[in-house]
């Protein structure tokens, strides 16, 4: 699947972008699983200043604590690595287990996009 994706992604980078938004009009889009700098470019060349980027960290101890195990050949690839180094993200939200914390963050992050319908 991650090759077949990898292909359609050399020949058309947009591909998977425009299938997400095809025929449907938001007031709000709420992309969940942008994995390479070309998605974002593309968000941002098709939404312009509406676009707003949101990056979800975690530490990779608070991420084992939830079961998450490396994979060699897949959490180092690519589509889940892509971003680690865009750095121009609108919103970064902290979910190291702090649930109060999180809910902070959600909480500002939802009262952003209500500003925006």
């Amino acid at each position: 699947m991650i090759l077949w994706g990898e292909e359609k992604r050399q020949v058309d980078p947009g591909f998977f972008c425009r299938k997400v938004v095809e025929g449907v009009s938001q007031p709000v889009w709420l992309v969940s699983d942008t994995r390479r700098v070309s998605d974002i470019q593309w968000f941002r060349e098709a939404y312009g200043a509406v676009t707003q980027t949101v990056r979800v960290v975690a530490l990779e101890q608070s991420r084992r604590q939830r079961g998450w195990v490396f994979t060699p050949g897949v959490d180092d690839g690519e589509s889940e690595c892509g971003l680690d180094n865009f750095g121009d993200f609108d919103w970064v939200v902290e979910n190291h287990g702090d649930e109060q914390r999180l809910e902070e963050q959600l909480e500002d992050l939802v009262k952003f996009v209500r500003t925006r319908l």
